[in-house]
């Protein structure tokens, strides 16, 4: 558990030290990284980093798409858990960082009507453009070692 809590809390801060690049963070790495090393408990140290997110930012329209953004991404990479090329994790999450918007749009058409949520999910097209593009090169970079040291953590070797 305190292994969980400490990979929760690094999470929140990777995407705090880079919080001055728009759209540009480590979560979605760590989201995948947990879920192929950890599967089912891969939630835990999810939902600690969402959890921090809530405390300091407050809840808002955004925090239901936290509830469950995260799970998707975390239930597409444990699918594609015994996949090793570094190209196919910097593609699978590049994807998501291009369809984050997309995926969260739901929340703006629920509660603002066809209009709202297609205003809020053009004007994100920018910045999940830069999600993209942050999430694909900080993936094909880090994921390959960081799965390395992640299973080294979990498994106790």
């Amino acid at each position: 558990m305190a292994l969980f809590g400490i990979l929760g809390g690094l999470t929140y801060a990777a995407k705090m030290v880079m919080a001055g690049l728009p759209n540009i963070e480590p979560v979605s790495l760590m989201v995948m990284l947990f879920a192929v090393t950890f599967g089912r408990k891969s939630v835990y140290p999810i939902y600690v980093y969402v959890t921090m997110e809530f405390v300091t930012f407050g809840l808002n329209l955004w925090s239901i798409n936290y509830l469950y953004i995260w799970a998707i991404l975390a239930l597409a990479a444990w699918l594609l858990r015994g996949m090793t090329n570094p190209v196919g994790w910097a593609l699978v999450s590049g994807i998501f960082g291009l369809l984050f918007g997309t995926l969260c749009a739901p929340v703006y058409f629920f509660t603002g009507g066809w209009a709202y949520g297609i205003t809020w999910w053009i004007n994100c097209i920018p910045f999940d453009v830069a999600h993209c593009i942050g999430n694909f090169v900080i993936a094909l970079l880090l994921f390959v070692p960081l799965r390395k040291v992640m299973e080294r953590l979990y498994n106790g070797n």
